[in-house]
């Protein structure tokens, strides 16, 4: 749900429906505010690529079209936030859930005065109130009226942050050179550093982590656990049986299946107007294939974030050289390239057997059947903000192995996938957002 935007009125109360985060429909609005701002500036500043899925956008969307709304807004809210102000009765939000606004500074740690005062000219007029910027570990206590309703005491509620980053910390990825994995609706890739640093060519995100003083290197495949959905709705399956079905076919068999389901892609390509494609279908292709065809798309978009990690030299291998991280509580020595994998999407032992194959590094996922990290990590949030000492890692874990041999193979998936990707690209595109 980070970032769908809440517009609340004075007293907390939404003022309309909220507006999910894959929901791309202000890509007209977002590109005049990168305009305004200036596209270069803004990504200096805040470390995003602000497009039509950020809030900012959304809201100025929201102005035009439903102007009645908008006038009655005095507070723009994410998700979570306004679940904060219903348990506390204040409205505050966090570092890393703050990005999904696209105004949030990094150097400064708060809202970014010269990108709001860009979006109040865009929209003609003062922009509601944006919530105060804490840490992701500070409390306020449960309103009274909350606790009686809910039968417990007032007790401390923990401001918390994004789901991407409290599954990285469930995981146990906290230190520069880590890669976390968290493959939910979207999949978040988030290679750790001990620096705010940004991309040349833009092609990830930086995100404020859990921990202080650790930056994620963020890119977010947007459609994997939806696509996954999408496709058992359309074949009549349940979920599970999707990845159980590729599992049965190589991956050289399977039809090319671009997965720009949601739509558009916010990965290393940063697209908003890319499209699902399936490219390559013959009489002879089943479900199964299909299934094949969506896993190693989603596979080798992960592939192609995990590169420019380890271009950008942030995970690992291209600033320290293979095998100088310890696991610690995972019990498998020594990692430097490998994945740290949670959610329901990297489940799947075929999967992770997929993704070690295609980008040749050790995935490492947590043992047991609990796919569910991001709770994990609000847990220990919430722990640690209240003095508790628990775990810090998942007790237990499962290690696949890359396979040499298949790497050859992967590498001609891969440049098929490459292949029909230009292909579509090149043809003319209608951006989202237009109507």
């Amino acid at each position: 749900m980070i970032p769908t935007l809440v517009t609340a009125d004075a007293a907390g109360h939404a003022v309309g429906a909220a507006i999910t985060w894959e929901d791309s429909r202000a890509e007209g609005h977002a590109a005049r505010l990168r305009a305004a701002a200036g596209d270069a500036a803004l990504y200096e500043r805040t470390g995003q690529r602000v497009d039509g899925r950020y809030l900012l956008p959304m809201f100025l969307r929201l102005r035009d079209r439903e102007p009645d709304r908008a006038a009655a807004t005095r507070t723009l809210l994410g998700a979570k936030d306004y679940l904060f102000w219903w348990l506390t009765g204040e409205a505050v939000t966090d570092p890393s859930t703050a990005t999904g606004f696209g105004a949030y500074s990094l150097s400064a740690g708060d809202w970014d005065a010269g990108i709001l005062a860009a979006a109040a000219s865009l929209a003609g007029g003062d922009l509601p109130a944006l919530p105060p910027v804490l840490p992701t570990s500070a409390v306020r206590s449960l309103r009274a009226t909350v606790a009686a309703r809910l039968g417990c005491p007032p007790i401390p509620v923990c401001v918390g942050a994004a789901d991407s980053v409290l599954g990285a910390l469930g995981l146990g990825a906290r230190t520069p050179g880590q890669v976390a994995y968290v493959a939910g609706t979207s999949t978040v890739i988030l290679g750790l550093a001990a620096e705010p640093r940004l991309e040349p060519r833009r092609r990830f995100l930086v995100t404020p982590m859990a921990e202080p003083s650790v930056w994620g290197q963020e890119m977010d495949v947007l459609a994997t656990g939806s696509a996954v959905r999408w496709l058992a709705d359309v074949c009549g399956l349940e979920e599970s049986a999707v990845m159980a079905l590729a599992a049965e076919v190589d991956p050289a068999e399977g039809p090319v299946m671009l997965p720009y389901l949601s739509p558009g892609e916010q990965g290393a390509l940063w697209d908003p107007a890319l499209r699902g494609t399936i490219a390559g279908l013959t009489l002879g292709h089943r479900r199964r294939h299909l299934a094949r065809g969506l896993v190693n798309g989603i596979v080798l978009e992960s592939r192609r974030c995990l590169a420019v990690l380890e271009e950008a030299g942030t995970d690992g291998v291209g600033q320290h050289g293979v095998g100088q991280h310890d696991v610690g509580q995972h019990g498998v020595g020594q990692h430097g390239a490998a994945v740290l994998v949670a959610g329901r999407g990297a489940a799947s032992a075929a999967f992770r057997a997929d993704l070690a194959d295609a980008t040749g590094r050790r995935v490492i996922g947590p043992g047991g059947h609990d796919a569910d990290f991001s709770a994990r990590g609000a847990a220990l949030l919430a722990a640690r903000a209240v003095g508790r000492t628990v775990p810090d890692a998942p007790a237990g874990c499962s290690v696949t192995e890359p396979d040499p041999g298949r790497a050859a193979a992967w590498d001609l998936v891969w440049a098929e996938h490459e292949r029909v990707r230009l292909a579509v690209s090149q043809r003319p595109r209608t951006a989202p957002g237009a109507c």
